[in-house]
């Protein structure tokens, strides 16, 4: 098995290459492919050492050119960031000028990232469909992811996206109850970076109540929400409902801190200095702080369901075929799904509350619109889809964050 990673530079690749050491997927050939070299060796020699030391008999090839690496692939994963985190800084600042929380996957900040993002990934989709395996699988990495993924599957490919959030749940609920990973299953709905955990079930039976009524103010904390808003739901919404259900609370802590972006920096210098280090050849413990955490479990189980491994469902992105029944057809969302045949099915889903589903719908109506503006560009189309976010709205508003998005990131929007 050829598995081609874009992106292969990024500092959470040894992620990944750990996960493969301790799996029986029949990788022979681990291709990284990325432009910067600087990124690029560092990392390809720490996985030919990581590799070595589990005595993993898969070779590492390391290349700039994406056809080489793409060809006869039989998946490739993607998980490239347009412009560093360089860009990462700008899309956490510049929205606060106007009074928005600057994030690089939800609000403004967010679809400046779609923007710069949705080109470069239809491009290497399609080197993938001319030169990889007839029925070789695209799975997205890159944020974000949810409509990054539509993108992938408006255009025809053969595609699939996956985020660290269930994966993480559910490892943390499983320590909190003293189980297996596997023996938990969730009720996790939503659009990617926009979910609910709505059951945490263990051999059939809803621990969901149980948990909030003894464990309210850990979960809370854990994922950045009042303990009202958990206690309301009856349900845990992920870390990233905190941009919504405390806008104004997060938007003064980002504007008297550092931005998550400077940190990352500042974590992948000193990875970087470790994966150069020629003695280093186990995962480094600073790994943890760069995020992703369980990234290389989810990535591992989910291409062992693709080629055919028993397992419970996986929670990915994918079409929602009827699935949120309020939302047309083609949209992704994000749920758990069993491989069937040749494609992922969604599990079934029960109605939503009204509030929840009114929030699901207007960011997907807001993802539909940033979509189209990254396909087909245009200020307009921007503006339409800004001023579609929920976190936005204000025409004012709008007109104002997409002057600012389309300044800073001219550069990589040819048509701006």
């Amino acid at each position: 098995m050829k598995l081609t990673i874009v992106g292969g530079g990024s500092t959470y690749t040894p992620e990944l290459v750990d996960g493969f050491t301790r799996t029986d997927l029949p990788i022979t050939e681990l291709c990284l492919v990325d432009p910067d070299p600087a990124r690029l060796g560092p990392v390809s020699g720490m996985a030919r050492r990581m590799l070595a030391r589990a005595g993993h008999p898969a070779t590492v090839v390391a290349t700039s050119d994406l056809i080489a690496g793409v060809t006869d692939a039989d998946a490739v994963l993607l998980q490239l960031r347009v412009g560093g985190q360089d860009t990462r800084r700008h899309d956490e600042t510049w929205p606060h000028e106007v009074g928005c929380i600057g994030q690089e996957t939800t609000g403004p900040g967010g679809f400046a990232k779609a923007l710069r993002t949705v080109p470069v990934v239809l491009e290497i989709a399609e080197a993938v469909r001319t030169h990889a395996k007839p029925d070789a699988w695209i799975v997205d990495f890159t944020n974000p992811v949810g409509i990054v993924t539509r993108a992938l599957l408006q255009a025809g490919h053969r595609a699939v996206g996956l985020c660290n959030v269930a994966i993480g749940f559910q490892r943390r609920f499983a320590g909190m109850l003293g189980v297996a990973p596997d023996d938990v299953a969730l009720g996790h709905v939503g659009l990617n970076h926009l979910t609910w955990e709505r059951s945490v079930s263990v051999g059939g039976q809803d621990l969901m109540p149980g948990m909030l009524g003894k464990r309210l103010e850990e979960l809370a904390d854990e994922v950045g929400s009042a303990p009202a808003v958990l206690a309301q739901l009856g349900m845990i919404p992920s870390y990233y409902l905190r941009y919504y259900y405390a806008h104004d609370e997060v938007l003064a802590e980002q504007l008297r801190e550092p931005t998550r972006a400077e940190a990352v920096k500042a974590i992948e210098d000193e990875l970087l200095a470790l994966y150069s280090d020629p003695t280093v050849d186990t995962k480094p413990a600073a790994l943890e702080r760069r995020g992703g955490a369980f990234y290389s479990e989810a990535a591992v189980e989910l291409l062992a369901a693709m080629r055919g491994a028993d397992g419970p469902p996986r929670v990915v992105n994918l079409r929602n075929e009827g699935t949120l029944p309020f939302l047309p057809d083609d949209h992704v969302i994000e749920v758990p799904a069993r491989f069937t045949g040749d494609r992922f099915v969604a599990e079934p889903v029960a109605a939503l509350p009204d509030d929840i589903r009114g929030l699901v719908a207007a960011v997907a109506g807001y993802e539909r619109l940033a979509l189209d503006a990254a396909v087909h560009g245009g200020r307009h189309r921007v503006l339409r889809a800004m001023r579609a976010h929920p976190l936005v709205l204000q025409h004012d508003r709008a007109e104002k964050l997409t002057d600012l998005l389309l300044a800073q990131n001219a550069r990589f929007l040819p048509w701006a």
